[in-house]
């Protein structure tokens, strides 16, 4: 079977699986994307895991490296979970070094984190923990084979809301403020003011829905002066495409123009990310071509 394929296969695959979170939908793409994946992935990596950047026993990193020269852009990601699971690895799980191994055969150093979870940890507590580990990059990128000049930092999900509450909330950043060159978010709830109410949410944002407004991103970003890269995917929960809209209508009313999102064909709310290192990878080579529009030496993105 070629790529294309396999890529027209998968895409009828996710299709069946349905939009919604359900553990069929969960089980079913985590097992179609692990299948996809190069078991090689990760030779010649060198892999330095549960670095910790901070008091909480969630304050843990991995670093993925070459081990080989130096200088090389940094990308740091943050998982999803829905506020309340979620690891930057598991025994026996491919991910996320399938991200780590594919920045590393793309000449980048990974930096895979662990946060804080609700409820223990509620808002901006996941952008507080960010806050830390960008601290923590900055000050040790060098000694990994990275250049604090040029960090990138990613989300997925619940990541990428905690992505876009740092974002939006330089208070939060201290003396790192500066340190990012972009910025990407996969699949992001933006007005936090219009979100579903569910457990997840309550566990995060709180019991007090009238507050919740306040906590959204999406105001923020759009002003924002730094370069981003925002995705959705096509078969994703309904909810996130609906705030994807929701955040490329306020971006024209403010800009005329269109923002950076990209709808992902084919994909759903997890294969994106699971996807990464795959011969079907679609998020991937877009991460590649905005590395380098904004990783050149010397150049920083702006605030």
């Amino acid at each position: 079977m070629t790529p294309s394929e396999r890529a027209a296969a998968q895409r009828e695959s996710l299709r069946a699986l349905g939009p919604h979170l359900t553990p069929e939908m969960i089980s079913g793409t985590t097992a179609l994307c692990a299948a996809a994946l190069d078991p090689g992935l990760l030779e010649g990596v060198e892999v330095r895991r549960d670095l910790v950047y901070g008091p909480h026993e969630r304050h843990r990193l991995d670093v993925y490296t070459s081990g080989e020269g130096g200088g090389r852009p940094v990308l740091v990601y943050v998982h999803g979970g829905g506020f309340v699971v979620g690891q930057k690895s598991a025994p026996g799980s491919p991910f996320f070094g399938n991200l780590g191994g594919w920045a590393v055969r793309a000449g980048y150093v990974a930096v895979v984190i662990n946060y804080r979870l609700a409820p223990e940890s509620t808002w901006p507590g996941g952008a507080e923990d960010i806050a830390r580990a960008i601290g923590w990059v900055v000050e040790n990128a060098a000694a990994h084979g990275g250049d604090p000049e040029r960090i990138f930092l990613a989300g997925q999900s619940a990541g990428a809301m905690h992505v876009a509450d740092y974002l939006a909330q330089p208070g939060l950043h201290g003396p790192h403020g500066r340190a990012l060159s972009g910025a990407v978010l996969v699949s992001c709830l933006y007005d936090v003011g219009r979100a579903t109410d569910n457990p997840m949410h309550r566990a995060y944002w709180g019991e007090d829905r009238s507050r919740w407004a306040a906590m959204g991103s999406l105001d923020a970003l759009v002003e924002l002066d730094l370069p981003l890269l925002l995705t959705v995917s096509e078969f994703d929960e309904p909810e996130f495409l609906d705030h994807a809209r929701r955040l490329a209508a306020t971006w024209w009313e403010r800009h005329r123009d269109y923002p950076p999102m990209h709808l992902l064909s084919g994909q759903n709310h997890l294969s994106p990310i699971y996807g990464i290192g795959t011969d079907t990878d679609v998020l991937g080579p877009l991460l590649e071509r905005f590395i380098a529009a904004h990783a050149r030496p010397g150049e920083r993105g702006a605030r």
